[in-house]
């Protein structure tokens, strides 16, 4: 087998690396930590051209001698006994001091305490969580062991990414003052289509916005919810969505008013009743639940503690379902408080039912189900079809971004791929499979659009559309549009990659 040879830079000194893709690992990363005149426990960080992590291993790209990687010795003998304040160079306990005496003197002088301060303060307590959750990684030198037998990565922590306690108050407060401001008919309708756009509406706002749909549908009244109860539940299902780039609080709105949309749009509190839609509707609300910004596939290859308790089934799912009873359980916050014992059983199914339906990897066989009942006629009054078909409306309302105009939609995709990025990263670090479709080495905005929109958004929704053909125009025509926006930018992009591959070749 040849080898390759790998170029690189380490303390502006220009080197070169060669070895085969067969060799050990250890054996590759020794000639790396040999270069850097590294000891055995430093920590070596790869970056490529574009300045982003690459995974030290016999698999490396090789590149050439103007393009060289750059390795970083990051951490020099570090250990779990030096102090944060030690590595850091400063004392966050002491930056978060000086901003309470500040907040103090404010208080004092001008009566009340501007929102760049509260903006300070968190932006402190995110930098203190970020520097002691993020253990596992070398960018900072903290340095953690990490050896294939752990059975606790790095998410173990219930705190990860949490809001602040400072920040929730000032949401609920906020929320409070506006709850029961008259919302116009014009928005009240403008809420019910799939154009709607979430990005011009803050937190609290949106949390208004998910109690007007529980009273526009008559909820409140039909199902004897107490007002000061739904917003406490609204409260506590803000308060246990995470800080991350896409599985956040305000993509749990944008499910929920999709979930809102689709029952006024087709009419599906008479064709299905009232019961079904508040239990999809609240399902949407509560289906991503303190979720990690991590999948699935990396709960199970890391053997978190979710990974562990739900014996690799589904572990985020279950874990969301959780959260969801946990907070319903709790009586200032039990909107179904008021239903009957049975009718309380139904409901539970149902939300279990249809959140574990937005697990990706039982995509195919609820399609099928679906498809299999479309084409033996679809009996309304048949509970196992209604039950497959709120999975069908709560999948599609999950994966319904491209439905929405694209000036809405574009931001959503940048989130995601963010949270993908992120992902991909740390199982570099951690030695664990990375999924192409997350590796930003080997994927492009409309690489990853082209092929999830024609092979799983399309079928899925033409196949909702069989069953209710007015979304046609509404959803699925605008999915096409996506589908052959993306088509042509992957296309003008392979155009620019081959004209400045041919170049290059009349250069050399």
């Amino acid at each position: 087998m040849a080898t390759k040879v790998i170029y690189f830079t380490v303390r502006e000194s220009e080197e070169r690396a060669e070895f085969r893709d067969d060799f050990p690992a250890d054996d590759v990363k020794d000639i790396f930590r040999a270069a850097a005149e590294a000891g055995p426990h430093d920590i070596l960080k790869l970056y490529n051209c574009r300045g982003n992590i690459v995974n030290i291993s016999p698999k490396l790209e090789p590149n050439t001698p103007d393009q060289p990687y750059k390795l970083e010795v990051v951490a020099a003998h570090c250990t779990g006994n030096i102090t944060l304040t030690a590595q850091l160079g400063f004392d966050v306990g002491d930056l978060e001091s000086r901003i309470q005496c500040l907040e103090k003197k404010i208080m004092l002088e001008g009566g009340e305490t501007p929102s760049v301060v509260f903006d300070m303060r968190n932006k402190v307590e995110q930098f203190r969580e970020k520097l002691e959750n993020v253990e596992h990684l070398s960018w900072l030198g903290l340095f953690k062991d990490i050896s294939s037998t752990s059975l606790h990565p790095f998410w173990s922590r219930k705190s990860s990414h949490r809001k602040s306690e400072e920040h929730n108050k000032r949401l609920f407060d906020k929320f409070l003052k506006i709850s029961n401001v008259q919302i116009t008919e014009e928005v009240k309708l403008y809420l019910r289509k799939p154009t709607f756009d979430n990005w011009q509406w803050e937190d609290a706002e949106m949390v208004v916005l998910l109690q007007q749909m529980f009273i526009d549908l008559d909820f409140t009244s039909k199902f004897n919810i107490e007002l000061p109860v739904l917003q406490n539940f609204l409260y506590e299902v803000y308060k246990n969505y995470n800080h991350i780039p896409f599985h956040n609080f305000r993509h749990c709105f944008c499910v929920s008013q999709m979930m809102y949309g689709l029952s006024w749009l087709v009419n599906l509190s008479e064709t299905m009743g009232d019961l079904d839609v508040m239990i999809m509707l609240t399902s949407a609300i509560c289906h991503d639940l303190d979720h990690p910004g991590y999948n699935n596939a990396y709960q199970v290859n890391a053997r978190t503690e979710l990974a562990l308790r739900y014996n690799d089934i589904s572990p985020l799912e279950n874990h969301h379902c959780a959260v969801a009873f946990e907070i319903l359980a709790r009586k200032h916050c039990n909107i179904f408080g008021n239903v009957p014992p049975e009718t309380f059983k139904k409901i539970r199914e149902g939300m279990i039912r249809c959140i574990l339906a937005t697990d990706m990897q039982r995509h195919s066989e609820i399609l099928n189900k679906f498809r299999a009942m479309l084409n033996e006629g679809f009996d309304f009054s048949n509970k196992d079809h209604k039950d497959v078909l709120m999975m069908i409306l709560i999948k599609v309302s999950d994966i319904s971004n491209e439905a929405r105009p694209m000036d809405v939609s574009e931001p959503w995709l940048d989130c995601l791929l963010k949270e993908f990025f992120n992902q991909s990263d740390v199982e570099k670090l951690e030695g664990l499979p990375v999924a192409p479709f997350m590796d930003r080495e080997k994927v492009s905005k409309p690489s990853s659009q082209v092929g999830f929109i024609r092979y799983v958004l399309l079928p899925l929704f033409e196949s909702l559309g069989q069953l209710f053909p007015p979304l046609d125009e509404h959803i699925i025509l605008p999915v096409k549009e996506a589908l052959n926006y993306y088509t042509d930018m992957e296309g003008t992009i392979r155009v620019e990659q081959s004209k400045k591959a041919q170049v290059n070749k009349r250069s050399v």
